[in-house]
């Protein structure tokens, strides 16, 4: 997955706003106790980081 999808799927799940601050101050115990931003920067793929905010917030599998 590109980040560039992975950015639109937040943004279409959470809209603009919310999927920024989630991904700036939301620590996910998935990503290692990371934020989304930092586990990406850590170098974590963006499919498994939106696993992981799947998991977290019940994101219906429709739209996983």
């Amino acid at each position: 997955m590109r980040l560039t999808q992975f950015r639109e799927l937040m943004e279409g799940e959470f809209g603009a706003v919310r999927a920024s601050s989630l991904a700036r101050d939301h620590v996910f115990a998935e990503l290692g106790g990371r934020t989304v931003e930092q586990a990406l920067e850590f170098g974590y793929d963006a499919r498994d980081v939106w696993r992981a905010v799947c998991a977290a917030y019940d994101v219906p599998p429709a739209r996983q």
